[in-house]
């Protein structure tokens, strides 16, 4: 099993999204790219810690790739947002992959390149391409929300209008 770690705004989102692809194992939710270890959700969301809500994703390479990873990512956010996801906003939530080699840099800082040249946003892409240095697993109750508190997540999600930036981006730059 591989790892890739993403920022996408809210974790719980996040998590439940990437969960849907067919090869990706596992999906956590946490925080990653600080300078505390083991922050708390208050910490975190307090904005002093450097950490984004993110999600380790377990996933098999042989089902599939993380240039499919990481084009997920965008296309489950609003990538042009610099300061935050949706309503969720500050530094906490704002986008980024989190390499952990050249290669996956590499990938990364291709395929934003690809989605900006292709000028499908009057804005560039504003997911960070950063290199890996932790990441911390989130409370508990913040492990697959929406299957425990699936009323609370669905009003969350649906008030956050990521759906509605999905379905935009899915339509802009459909897959091919």
């Amino acid at each position: 099993m591989n790892k890739a770690y993403f920022a996408g705004g809210c974790f719980w989102c996040t998590e439940y999204d990437f969960e849907k692809l067919v090869g990706v194992t596992q999906v956590t939710s946490g925080y990653a790219g600080g300078h505390v270890d083991n922050p708390t959700y208050e910490q975190v969301c307090s904005e002093t810690t450097g950490h984004r809500e993110s999600v380790e994703v377990a996933y098999d390479s042989t089902v599939i790739t993380y240039e499919t990873l990481v084009d997920h990512l965008i296309r489950i956010i609003n990538p042009t947002d610099a300061t935050g996801s949706f309503h969720d906003q500050g530094e906490s939530y704002t986008p980024a992959v989190f390499y952990l080699n050249e290669s996956e840099k590499e990938i990364a800082e291709r395929i934003i390149k690809e989605w900006d040249e292709k000028k499908i946003y009057k804005k560039p892409l504003a997911v960070k391409v950063l290199p890996y240095k932790n990441f911390f697993k989130a409370e508990d109750y913040h492990q697959k929300y929406h299957e425990k508190n699936p009323v609370r997540y669905g009003m969350y999600r649906m008030g956050s209008g990521r759906d509605e930036q999905i379905k935009t981006n899915n339509q802009l730059n459909p897959k091919q």
